[in-house]
């Protein structure tokens, strides 16, 4: 009695006859686990040539040593061309008047001499520490015999004056350097010897300056009608914790949490109901207002796709990608009621084609069914991005911080990198230097009095 098998693909009719049943029954099994193999090895693969441009890893997280695909075969011609850094020019110090000698013909009057070019040159002047030393004394009373001593004024009881915190402060919190590497900067530029200790004592006393402007950029931030949210994973003596931030044309707030949970997401927007701009993390799409998906993920997760070895994984993906590319630059072009139609149309026909498989194309597609409110919110309403480039770009930067430190290292150090980075990145928004921002927060916070904050919730100019 023989035993009924499927004939596949791979085995024709001839050798279905000329194989003992048995045996048949055992191809069959064995060819099932080559194409299962097949499959596995080719989501692996995909895995493994993952990067920043076809899947969600950032940027920081590529191979330094490896050109991209698009990079490789880019040539010089089609390139966009860069805008250069173009100098300012400067308020001047110093005017000298250079006019032209004699002429080669002898003669050495001039006439409609007028100026025809202006050359600067920038220099620092020479840079010397200014110490102060106060002579503290001390005497008795005349008529109860008791010690009096002098005391030192407390705007100057640190040893440290606001310009050289706030010096430390931005090596330390805006530039990413090490505590090692400032301490080696202020001996060979100022000639100061100061321990890592005390650099720490500076910081934590900035840290304590800057509470203020921590504040009122929340407050700021959690007013906004419009913020971009987005996590990234943060160390605290090795211990895992996660970086959020909330931001977004005016204004940055960085908080550290212990967790990666919809509480450190309430902690972070407390009492907000705005419009959320976000990727498709599972905290964020059960966000009870109006939001828009980050299509930028959307996008790079349909690239990924499209370079599968799977015809038709790759033909599912090659669609989606067209069809969110030309969603997205639908910002800069609003389409028409009719293109709009047209293009509703077709992408619904798409993601219903692919929904029922149970493959990675199926995958996408049905997520791409369940944002579908959150996809187009950006034509809807007014300030919104089609994608969350804005939260990334704004956690770039402690990114490299993270890599250069390691993170933190006490709950201190998380408190001043929420604030410094808070406080960066809000300047660097509006336009605005933080040096003197951090000087003017020293001399409040030596004299007990409060620093000026305004600035951060007016318009940007």
């Amino acid at each position: 009695m023989g035993i009924a098998v499927p004939v596949r693909t791979c085995l024709t009719t001839e050798v279905v006859m000329n194989t003992p049943w048995p045996m048949l029954g055992y191809v069959h099994v064995l060819h099932g686990e080559i194409q299962a193999l097949r499959e596995r090895i080719e989501v692996l693969e995909a895995k493994l040539s993952a990067d920043s441009s076809n899947s969600n890893k950032p940027p920081s997280s590529d191979n330094p040593f490896t050109k991209s695909k698009e990079a490789g075969s880019t040539h010089r011609k089609d390139r966009k061309k860069r805008k250069g850094f173009r100098q300012q020019a400067l308020s001047p110090t110093q005017v000298t008047e250079l006019y032209p000698g004699k002429c080669s013909c002898g003669c050495n009057s001039l006439t409609d001499v007028e100026p025809y070019y202006v050359h600067q040159v920038v220099e620092l002047p020479e840079i010397k520490l200014e110490v102060t030393h106060f002579i503290l004394h001390r005497g008795r009373c005349r008529h109860c015999g008791k010690l009096l001593k002098a005391l030192i004024p407390p705007q100057h009881r640190t040893g440290y004056g606001p310009r050289l915190s706030s010096i430390i402060a931005v090596m330390v919190g805006t530039q990413a350097d090490s505590r090692r590497t400032t301490q080696d900067f202020l001996f060979s530029v100022l000639g100061l010897h100061v321990s890592q200790g005390a650099i720490q004592k500076i910081l934590d006393r900035v840290s304590r300056a800057i509470t203020p402007h921590y504040q009122a950029i929340g407050a700021s931030v959690r007013s906004s009608p419009v913020n971009h949210v987005d996590e990234t994973a943060w160390y605290c003596k090795g211990m895992l914790q996660w970086l959020w931030v909330m931001g977004n044309s005016l204004a940055a707030y960085f908080m550290i949490h212990r967790h990666r949970s919809k509480k450190a997401f309430q902690a972070l927007i407390q009492d907000w109901q705005g419009i959320l701009v976000s990727d498709g993390y599972a905290v964020y799409t059960k966000w009870v207002g109006l939001r828009q998906t980050c299509l930028a993920h959307l996008i790079r997760h349909a690239k990924g796709l499209a370079e599968r070895k799977d015809p038709e994984i790759a033909k599912c993906g090659t669609w989606i990608h067209k069809e969110l590319q030309r969603l997205c630059h639908m910002a800069k072009a609003p389409p028409t009621v009719g293109e709009w139609n047209m293009f509703y149309a077709r992408f619904i026909r798409l993601v219903s084609k692919y929904s029922d498989r149970t493959d990675d194309a199926g995958k996408l597609t049905r997520r791409l069914i369940d944002e579908m409110d959150h996809l187009w919110l950006f034509l809807k309403e007014a300030g919104v991005a089609p994608t969350n480039n804005h939260a990334e770009r704004l956690l770039r930067f402690a990114v490299l911080w993270r890599k250069a430190s390691f993170g933190t290292v006490s709950e201190n150090g998380g408190r001043f990198a929420e604030r410094i980075l808070s406080l960066r990145q809000t300047c660097r928004l509006r336009g605005k230097r933080v040096f003197p921002v951090l000087v003017d927060a020293m001399i409040a916070f030596f004299a007990g009095t409060s620093p000026e904050t305004a600035w951060i919730h007016e318009a940007k100019r």
